[in-house]
C-alpha cells in the first residue's frame, strides 16, 4: 500500500479552512444555526409553559406521546407532574430530529464551498496542479467538510445538554438529560446523515455553478429530518435506538455509496472540463 500524501491533504485543509474563515454567508450559518436549533428553540419549548403557568400544560396533550413510547422510557416518569412530563419529553424526543440538522447542513455548506467556492474564487485551476493524487485531494476536500461537522455536532449537544438540563431543573427536580436515545443519534446516526449530506453535495456540487445555488439544492436534505420530526410529533412512530442504529446503518451505506461516485465526479479530468 502506498503511503499518502498527507503533508500535502493538511496544506489544502488549512487553506480551505482558512477561505472559510474569511468568507462570512459559510461560518455565520454554521452559529446561527446551533445557536437556534440548540438554544433558543428548545429554551422556548421549556420556558414557555414556566410562563403562562401552572394550567399551562394539559395532561390530556400529553397522553398520546406517552402512548407511543416504549413502556421502558416511561417507566419512572409516573411522579412527574404534567410540566415536568412536557420538559423531558420534548426535550428529549420531540427535538432529537432537529439536532441531525446541524451536521447535514454544515457538512453540506462546507462541501460546497470547498468545491464550487474553488470555481467562483478562480483558484480550481492551481488546486488541480498540486501534487496530490485524484483520491488524495478527494480525502482532504471531505476532511474539510466533515471534521467540522462533527466538531460542532458534538459541541452543540454539550450546549443543548447544559440549555436543557438548566431551564428545566427547576420543573423536572433533577438532572434528566441525555437520555438513552441520545447517544446513538449523536455518535451514530449524526455521522452518518454527515457524510450522507457530503455525498449528496459533491455531486450538487459537480454541476452547480455558484455556492449559493450549490447550498439552496443541499436544502433539500433536510426534508426527511422534517418528515420524521412531523410524523413522531403526531404519535406516527417513535425512533428508538434499534431502530435508530438500523437506519443508522442504511444512512452509512448510502453515504459512502454516494462519496464512491463523488471520487469518480471530482476527477482532475472532468473539474478541468469545468473550468
Amino acid at each position: 500500500m502506498r503511503n499518502w500524501n498527507w503533508r500535502g491533504m493538511r496544506a489544502v485543509i488549512a487553506k480551505d479552512l482558512a477561505q472559510v474563515k474569511q468568507n462570512t454567508m459559510v461560518w455565520l450559518p454554521m452559529i446561527i444555526l446551533p445557536v437556534i436549533l440548540q438554544v433558543l428553540m428548545p429554551l422556548g419549548m421549556i420556558l414557555a409553559p414556566q410562563l403562562a403557568g401552572e394550567a399551562a400544560v394539559d395532561m390530556g396533550e400529553i397522553e398520546p406521546l406517552l402512548k407511543m413510547l416504549p413502556a421502558s422510557l416511561v417507566a419512572g416518569m409516573e411522579e412527574f407532574s404534567p410540566e415536568a412530563l412536557w420538559v423531558v419529553l420534548s426535550s428529549s424526543y420531540l427535538f432529537a430530529p432537529f439536532f441531525l440538522i446541524v451536521p447535514i447542513m454544515v457538512s453540506s455548506i462546507l462541501a460546497a464551498d470547498s468545491i464550487v467556492g474553488e470555481k467562483e474564487r478562480k483558484t480550481m485551476e492551481g488546486l488541480l496542479y498540486t501534487p496530490l493524487t485524484d483520491s488524495e485531494l478527494y480525502v482532504a476536500k471531505a476532511l474539510v467538510a466533515v471534521i467540522p461537522a462533527l466538531s460542532i455536532s458534538l459541541g452543540s449537544f454539550i450546549l443543548y445538554t447544559l440549555v436543557v438540563n438548566i431551564a428545566g431543573y427547576p420543573v423536572v427536580g433533577r438532572i434528566f438529560f441525555p437520555t438513552a436515545i441520545w447517544w446513538p443519534l449523536v455518535f451514530w446516526l449524526a455521522p452518518a446523515v454527515s457524510v450522507a449530506g457530503l455525498g449528496v453535495t459533491v455531486l450538487i456540487s459537480s454541476k452547480a455553478k455558484t455556492f449559493m445555488q450549490a447550498q439552496q439544492l443541499g436544502g433539500v436534505l433536510v426534508l426527511p429530518i422534517v418528515g420524521w420530526m412531523v410524523a413522531q410529533s403526531a404519535g406516527v412512530f417513535f425512533m428508538g435506538q434499534s431502530l435508530m442504529i438500523l437506519v443508522g446503518l442504511f444512512v452509512w451505506a448510502m453515504g459512502l455509496w454516494l462519496i464512491w461516485i463523488g471520487a469518480r465526479t471530482l476527477s482532475r479530468s472532468n473539474l478541468i472540463s469545468r473550468i
